[in-house]
């Protein structure tokens, strides 16, 4: 026992040890167990500088969930480059142009500073003591279920912090939400191979098979994936340079670096999958082939779209070349019938043989404390209902903007307004942080610590977050500092040894250093090699995947006919930069071209010419965009990497609030999106909303990287040759 009754499990769960692996040093001796010494944070200017020479940090890149690891090129005293930690098993040394803008993120000028209060229709600056002292008074005398937490996805300690509050006030009301996420394969993956996210290694395939997954522009960690793909492009490998194949309605960055690109009707991914599982013949499970007997090739070339030609060609390519790898991604998963896709595409998989080849389970972490929450859909759904029902009375935003991202449809906004108080940790008055009651201004990722387990890592890892300089404003603070304080709130004794969220970390990696590979070291000399890595590998055990295939459940829905009022499908599609719109606010990257369209500074209708010469559509025309649950207006891009029922239009735009760039540039997708949902997962069914598309009698210049006319490539002879649309056939390899 340790005194004052804090004994070894409170300690535990204060630190987020647990499991076989902790092996605290001198567990019930030390003095920062006994709370008799203070930690107290180093972070401080160096004392000399030599003018225009940089030092270098390693950090942890959080402009996305891949959880990159990071060098930071900080020059007197000032954050001026981010680069990849070539150390990182994630990222090895490589880094995307979403990373770079973290930079910018830092330096935007308009981040929240100060904690605002609101008082009627007004809001005012207040001190971080009456900030957190309105919290405490807002709780007192509530129960746990009239309180609740809505985040992203959190891991490391973060995540424990989160989790002893909610525990401290007695409340289980934690949604992790994410607008745009992978819950419907994840759920998929489980299903078919006992975990929500295999390792996979594009680099051993000889072919891969993507229905719709992004993974070069931003699926799960497109930088890692992006760099097996350059392994699996290479002639001079073993297996031979790998064919690439993609299979979606709407082409992604992945799509126009395929092979071949076959455009497939919207949803009908899983009966491709299975048409090929019955093509396949020889070789599959008597169970397998009865329950894809009924998908001949006639049948499923009239339901998707794609050549029987194409079909008995690609299952040949599969037939030759093994391993091969198939990926579900977005473009399958979004439906109604979402799940019943991805569980036919992890089928073909198995059936395939690739289960063990190019493809393997993760590793089992055995922090469970730390490992990440992962968010989704259904989330917001659970909370929306909630709080239209009035019983919520104090709500925690973090890391989202639901008020943004949530469609008309669910009324989202009006029932956060039955909540009588909300507080937003937030970096921007976004739409969110514009509806809370009081907002608490935060440290960016460059000034911020933390800790963080990604979702996906070659080998299992517990990466760190540390400042790269000095605080730009003195009264932001770190989400890990805002919990810490809360936490002391209601338990002082058991916190009262950290100062800060830093003394916090470095408490808890000096406590389990000898599980964390620095047994006998020295604290001091432990803890500076842990920060001068920014990584610490995490003991784990091997797992293993299920190979077996099972039909169990699976039935796929006969295809439907376009309905006559909505003909058309509406796809939204995720940016590598602008993801949900979380990095709206940055000018570098609403100045990046879109890779495929060019496009900047807006969002905008992509329609296949064949569609539009039918509507009398042209480029640059605005066009309206309506569906059963709203309508927005944008500007009209013929693009013949599109399925002709279908049109498809950027997310991230279409701000009302968050900053002088986001707000009022192009419109918001998610608003008209319809209120349809996976039938097994819950999930938002992002891509089954119908729409029509009408002239409006406007039009502009769209602005693009080449110019209005096209590609004039500045008067010199053209190096790339344009080439009408009717003249292409973008599904067969060139």
């Amino acid at each position: 026992m340790i005194e004052n009754g804090f004994n070894r499990r409170d300690f535990l769960k204060v630190l987020g040890w647990g499991g076989t692996a902790v092996a605290l040093s001198g567990c019930g001796n030390t003095s920062i167990e006994n709370g008799k010494e203070t930690v107290v944070s180093y972070v401080e200017p160096t004392d000399y500088q030599i003018p225009s020479i940089g030092v270098y940090y390693n950090s942890t890149c959080a402009q996305c969930d891949a959880g990159c690891n990071i060098e930071g090129r900080v020059r007197e005293g000032r954050v001026l480059k981010l680069e990849g930690n070539p150390a990182s098993s994630i990222n090895r040394g490589k880094m995307c142009g979403l990373g770079q803008a973290g930079v910018q993120a830092h330096y935007n000028p308009d981040r929240v500073t100060e904690p605002l209060l609101r008082a009627g229709t007004t809001t005012e600056n207040i001190t971080w003591e009456k900030a957190l002292a309105t919290i405490n008074d807002k709780l007192n005398g509530l129960k746990g279920e009239e309180i609740a937490f809505l985040t992203g996805g959190v891991s490391g300690h973060v995540k424990v912090l989160l989790k002893n509050y909610l525990d401290v006030l007695g409340s289980k009301n934690h949604y992790a939400y994410e607008a745009v996420s992978p819950a419907v394969v994840r759920a998929s993956n489980k299903k078919a191979y006992g975990v929500e996210m295999p390792r996979l290694h594009l680099d051993k395939a000889k072919v891969i098979v993507s229905f719709g997954a992004d993974f070069l522009g931003a699926w799960v960690s497109p930088v890692h994936f992006s760099q097996q793909y350059a392994q699996f492009r290479k002639g001079n490998r073993p297996e031979g340079r790998g064919v690439l194949v993609q299979i979606e309605s709407k082409m992604t960055l992945t799509g126009a670096n395929a092979d071949r690109w076959i455009p497939i009707r919207p949803g009908t991914e899983g009966i491709l999958a299975m048409g090929i599982i019955n093509a396949l013949g020889v070789g599959v499970p008597a169970d397998v082939a009865a329950a894809a007997r009924d998908y001949t090739t006639d049948r499923v070339s009239k339901d998707t779209g794609v050549s029987a030609e194409q079909i008995l060609g690609l299952t040949e390519l599969l037939k030759a070349r093994s391993p091969s790898l198939v990926l579900a991604g977005s473009a399958a998963e979004g439906y109604s019938h979402g799940s019943q896709n991805a569980a036919a595409i992890a089928l073909l998989n198995q059936v395939l043989g690739n289960v063990g080849k190019t493809m393997d389970a993760p590793a089992n972490v055995q922090f469970a404390q730390l490992t990440p929450t992962t968010g989704n859909s259904l989330a917001l759904n659970d909370l929306n209902d909630v709080m239209a029902m009035g019983k919520l009375k104090v709500l925690f935003s973090y890391g989202v903007n639901p008020v943004y991202t949530a469609p008309d449809c669910l009324k989202l906004k009006d029932n956060l307004n039955k909540v009588p108080f909300k507080v937003a940790l937030a970096h921007y008055l976004d739409e969110t942080a514009m509806e809370a009651d009081l907002v608490l201004p935060l440290d960016s990722a460059l000034e911020d610590w933390g800790s963080s387990v990604p979702e996906y890592m070659p080998e299992p890892q517990l990466s760190i977050q540390q400042p790269l300089m000095e605080n730009l404003y003195p009264n932001t603070r770190g989400v890990g500092d805002i919990l810490l304080a809360l936490l002391k709130q209601r338990h002082a004794d058991q916190y009262k040894a950290y100062e800060d969220f830093y003394s916090y970390l470095r408490g808890a990696f000096v406590q389990n250093k000898a599980a964390l590979g620095g047994a006998g070291a020295d604290d001091d000399a432990f803890w500076n090699e842990t920060l001068g890595k920014a990584m610490v590998k995490l003991p784990g055990t091997a797992g293993s995947l299920s190979g077996k295939p099972t039909v169990a459940g699976l039935s796929l829905p006969a295809t439907k006919a376009s309905e006559g009022a909505y003909p058309l499908r509406l796809i939204p599609s995720v940016s590598p930069s602008q993801r949900d719109g979380r990095h709206a606010n940055l000018s570098w990257l609403q100045e990046s071209p879109d890779p495929l369209t060019t496009v900047v500074w807006d969002s905008w209708v992509e329609i296949h010419p064949k569609t539009a010469a039918k509507l009398g559509i042209v480029e640059g025309d605005i066009v309206e965009v309506t569906s059963l649950s709203g309508s927005i207006k944008s500007q009209a891009y013929l693009f013949p990497g599109i399925h002709p029922d279908a049109v498809s239009m950027p997310l991230g735009y279409g701000h009302e609030a968050m900053g002088r760039y986001a707000k009022g540039t192009g419109a918001n997708v998610f608003k008209i999106l319809d209120p349809l949902f996976d039938k097994e997962t819950g999930e938002l069914a992002i891509n089954e909303t119908n729409v029509r598309i009408s002239k409006t009698g406007k039009r502009v210049v769209i602005v693009k990287e080449e110019g209005p006319n096209g590609g004039s490539q500045l008067g010199r002879p053209k190096i790339a040759v344009k080439v009408s649309s009717d003249k292409v056939d973008l599904s067969k390899e060139v």
